[in-house]
């Protein structure tokens, strides 16, 4: 049977995969918020000290009327209806319940939606399956840490049953945490007939009208499948069959080399054989033929291409949405060894036995290649699921199929105005398609129809990709950053550590990565981390809550972590940050203490806060302490700028010897063009 493989057109994929829709930061400590968030023309101090926010054009017009659509009930069968029971609209429900709200959702396929049922979780499953599979196939590792290994090999259906009894788990799990704290779930499919009411029902069933004082829409998305491309769920197939794991194909080709075509090529290239790609015709990336015979020797087999996957790819580069420094990093270590080739700058045109791919160039549309591979994965990201969902009642139109918000994810309608009540969070609106990002919109949206104003700011939320090593980041990539710098007026700074320098990582006989940090060097304000390496998705929280909480360098470089622990990768990447100065709220200064003699070289930072008034610039003293006996103070005097005033620090020395040989203090003053006298 052939499978049908083609574009009749040229065809727009949605960019929506970890996009920011957000301007310029405002630097607003421990908040995380955005300048839009508030729509701030104007920032005041009182005589108290307080800060004033000036919301001139703060929020858009609510519409006045909804049409002929009826008008809203006066008494609710809910405080709070969400359509969708995904990751999204779960974090969304239990947070109501927590602020007093009477809440219900609405599912009408199961609950977990994408995430749970097709997507992370599962997905993770087999990723567990091929990391071990790799880490035991590899001779030199095994050998490096002194073992040996037979070898090792996998049952199919075991790992698949494995991936579809976490998802199965993990369901229930949402399913029972929901219902303990009284959630009702409705079964069917979700129609939003009017304002603030919603009905639901099953296929043959009579539907059931329910009203709500506010309603979220977290419908999810499904794979996007570009035209002309016919899916049998066979040999051309999305990431939802993929996940089955119902066969692994001797070669695959896969489109798109995102999130899920990296982590698709990760589980393939651990779990498929070698010698069955090499017993097969192929064509390899020149496009020359090569016979098989029907007795190959062993240098013959050594000879042919043996690519498990084949990385199609539009765009002129590999893993587009990632800082380039790290694809390239990643393309070296995830791609290049491994039984992958590629094509970038192509769309597949067409298929055959099984499917045989006729590789087009993207801009040109002239012919460049064909390939006859097993089977076809269709990785081109993820498409909004709100067809159905009875937009056109309440004067709402799609873009792209997105439902169009705020950055309080209040939903838009056709004419510019704010429909009342109604919210829209996840992959629906598409402003960043993660999971996690869906259940903090959904919490945001909570705190805000219980009284507390609440905007996320997207660029604190972190995204990993799975593959082995792991990938993951937070906030803007190298040239998102200078592109912002440019638009602003403010110069970037760029730190690196490598996983190489990590005892833990070595320890592991991992020390394949790279952390990289991306910052302003005249405030230490954090615009970007990424991270390649070891257990990457876990460390990135850490910059991701800096970023969330408007943490500089200057504060988090004086957090301590545990040793040995790959933590100490990003101790060490904040620490490396040069040329940091405090415009604001802090002074540092840079204290090195040389001591004489057999004693060491120590390096300290002291930390001077800043006046709580500006009226009166007299701040704490700060004692910075050395381990042992104290000795007598000494005294720094800092005649600093008319503004600031004169500030007094006491630095305390102290050593473990009886005998001080020498005793030197160099103090480096990090901010402004403040004097030092010693």
């Amino acid at each position: 049977m052939h499978s049908t493989l083609s574009f009749s057109q040229a065809t727009t994929v949605p960019t929506t995969n970890y996009a920011f829709h957000s301007q310029s930061p405002i630097n607003l400590r421990f908040c995380g918020l955005r300048r839009e968030a508030f729509g701030i023309s104007i920032l005041t101090r009182s005589s108290s000290g307080r800060v004033r926010l000036s919301t001139r054009g703060r929020s858009k017009r609510t519409s006045a009327s909804t049409g002929n659509n009826g008008t809203p009930p006066k008494s609710f069968d809910y405080d709070l209806i969400i359509i969708g029971a995904g990751v999204g609209g779960h974090g969304a429900a239990l947070h109501a319940v927590e602020k007093g709200l009477k809440t219900a959702i609405i599912e009408g396929d199961v609950v977990g939606g994408t995430c749970v049922n097709r997507g992370c979780v599962p997905s993770k499953a087999l990723l567990a399956v091929s990391g071990r599979m790799r880490e035991l196939q590899s001779e030199h590792h095994m050998k490096a840490l002194g073992l040996q290994v037979s070898a090792a090999g996998y049952d199919r259906q075991g790992v698949a049953d494995h991936a579809n009894n976490l998802a199965s788990k993990i369901r229930s799990n949402l399913t029972n945490s929901m219902k303990a704290i009284g959630v009702d779930i409705l079964t069917g499919f979700g129609t939003i007939v009017g304002p603030q009411k919603v009905k639901y029902g099953k296929v043959g069933f009579t539907d059931n009208v329910v009203t709500a004082k506010d309603i979220i829409i977290a419908t999810g998305s499904v794979p996007f499948v570009p035209k002309g491309i016919e899916v049998d769920g066979k040999t051309v197939i999305t990431s939802d069959h993929a996940l089955k794991l119902e066969f692994v194909p001797d070669w695959i080709a896969i489109v798109g080399s995102g999130y899920i075509g990296l982590e698709f090529s990760d589980v393939y290239t651990a779990l498929g054989s070698e010698m069955k790609i090499a017993l097969k015709l192929c064509f390899s990336t020149l496009g020359l033929i090569y016979a098989v015979i029907e007795t190959p020797s062993w240098e013959d087999l050594y000879s042919l291409p043996t690519a498990i996957v084949t990385f199609i790819e539009a765009l002129d580069q590999l893993m587009p949405g990632f800082d380039p420094e790290i694809s390239k990093l990643a393309q070296r270590v995830l791609i290049n060894p491994r039984k992958i080739d590629y094509h970038t700058g192509i769309t597949p045109a067409r298929d055959g036995k099984p499917v045989i791919v006729e590789l087009t160039d993207a801009k040109t549309k002239e012919h460049k290649d064909t390939l006859e591979v097993d089977a076809a994965l269709i990785a081109t990201g993820r498409a909004p699921f709100t067809y159905g969902l009875g937009l056109e009642n309440i004067n709402v139109v799609t873009q792209r199929g997105f439902v169009p918000v705020d950055e309080r994810m209040r939903v838009i309608d056709a004419n510019g105005n704010l429909v009342p009540h109604l919210y829209c969070i996840g992959d629906a609106n598409g402003k960043m398609m993660l999971a996690h990002a869906a259940s903090a919109q959904g919490i945001s949206v909570v705190e805000q129809v219980t009284g507390r104003d609440h905007v996320l700011n997207h660029l604190s939320v972190p995204a990993a990709c799975f593959t082995h090593p792991e990938i993951s980041m937070v906030g803007l990539t190298e040239p998102q950053a200078r592109e912002k710098a440019e638009k602003e007026g403010f110069e970037i700074s760029v730190a690196k550590t490598s996983f190489k320098a990590n005892t833990k990582a070595l320890a592991e006989n991992e020390g394949e990565g790279l952390a990289k940090l991306i910052y302003r060097p005249d405030n230490g304000e954090i615009l970007g981390v990424h991270i390649f390496g070891l257990h990457a998705a876990d460390l990135i929280h850490e910059a991701s809550n800096a970023v969330a909480l408007g943490t500089r360098i200057q504060d988090i470089r004086f957090a301590v972590h545990a040793h040995p622990t790959l933590s100490e990768v990003l101790d060490e990447l904040f620490k490396s940050a040069k040329d940091v100065s405090n415009m604001g709220m802090f002074k540092y200064f840079e204290v090195f203490p040389y001591i004489g003699g057999s004693l060491d070289y120590h390096m300290h930072w002291i930390q001077v806060k800043a006046p709580a008034s500006t009226s009166s610039p007299i701040s704490e003293p700060v004692a910075a302490e050395y381990q042992g006996t104290s000795f007598p103070s000494l005294a720094i005097d800092i005649d600093s700028a008319a503004k600031v005033g004169e500030e007094i620090f006491h630095v305390n020395h102290g050593c473990g010897y009886s005998v001080l040989a020498a005793v030197s203090l160099f103090v480096k003053l990090l901010c402004c063009d403040d004097k030092l006298y010693v």
